[in-house]
């Protein structure tokens, strides 16, 4: 047995998981961290789960920018700025990318992508993560960083930020907390819940947000002309919520022969950043090229 260590890191959290290089798909959690908060604690954790499982296989997904081992940009973790796994961790085969891309890689050998050649994944949690499936190949762009949704404007006067998008400060997990704030709710995920429930004030603390969220979806459509969006992560279990609001602000912005696009929730739910990470392992540096 070959064994896959696993790891899906967000801007708050640390999941791992391991499996067999032969069964990404069938990966096991094996635990959840907050997640570090420094580049040493980071290293002593990976280290300490590899050494665990006896792992000689490292799949990783983080929520900023790739390129081959190392991690180029995580505007929510910036420790890891310019970090090479391959240097930190000697004799280990390293699979590193993009969390919302090995979702969609997930999803695309395993989930709902599965033989689908063209298709938006996003994923909403800390920002907005997102990837692209096109010609039946996860497009990364020149320095890992194409398809960055979260990044897309639908406001000519807004002013930017260098480390959050205008989408994802209109519509990640974030945004909907601030929603749900200013009606009396804890979190985003309450406010999903009494939107379900059809409490009107939810109802209509959700619709600036994922107004803004189709209508920036509209452009990419227009783009790449997909088969489908997929809703990734925790957030799929909300695509029966979410979508009757996102679809008719994108469908003004498109086209009739496109109009036909709908959001399905990914299948791995919660659990695709990890099954991508474990089918990056598998393959290694090269998992771009090893997926199709």
């Amino acid at each position: 047995m070959s064994t896959i260590l696993a790891i899906d890191l967000g801007g708050t959290r640390f999941r791992a998981g391991v499996a067999d290089a032969a069964d990404p798909a069938g990966v096991t959690v094996v635990g959840e961290w907050p997640a570090p908060q420094s580049r040493d604690d980071f290293l002593a954790l990976l280290k300490g789960q590899l050494a665990a499982h006896g792992a000689s296989r490292l799949g990783i997904g983080i929520p900023g920018l790739a390129q081959g081992t190392t991690c180029r940009w995580v505007p929510n973790l910036g420790y890891l700025d310019a970090l090479d796994l391959a240097e930190a961790l000697p004799g280990i085969s390293i699979g590193l990318g993009n969390d919302a891309q090995l979702a969609l890689l997930a999803e695309a050998r395993a989930g709902a992508a599965n033989g689908l050649s063209d298709a938006i994944l996003l994923a909403i949690g800390t920002g907005i993560g997102s990837a692209v499936l096109a010609g039946g190949r996860i497009v990364t762009g020149s320095r890992g960083g194409a398809c960055s949704f979260g990044w897309a404007v639908a406001d000519v006067t807004d002013a930017g930020e260098d480390r959050s998008g205008w989408l994802e400060r209109q519509a990640s997990g974030r945004a909907l907390d601030t929603a749900a704030a200013g009606i009396g709710l804890p979190d985003g995920t309450a406010l999903v819940r009494a939107a379900r429930a059809r409490d009107p004030e939810a109802l209509e603390a959700l619709e600036p947000p994922m107004r803004a969220l189709g209508t920036a979806l509209a452009g990419a459509v227009a783009l790449l002309d997909p088969e489908a969006i997929i809703l990734a992560g925790g957030v799929a279990a909300s695509v029966d919520v979410l979508a009757p609001i996102v679809l008719p602000a994108m469908r003004r912005q498109l086209p009739p022969h496109l109009r036909s696009i709908d959001i399905r929730p990914g299948q791995f739910g919660p659990k695709a950043g990890l099954v991508g990470a474990a089918f990056a392992g598998a393959h290694g540096v090269n998992w771009r090229n090893g997926h199709g």
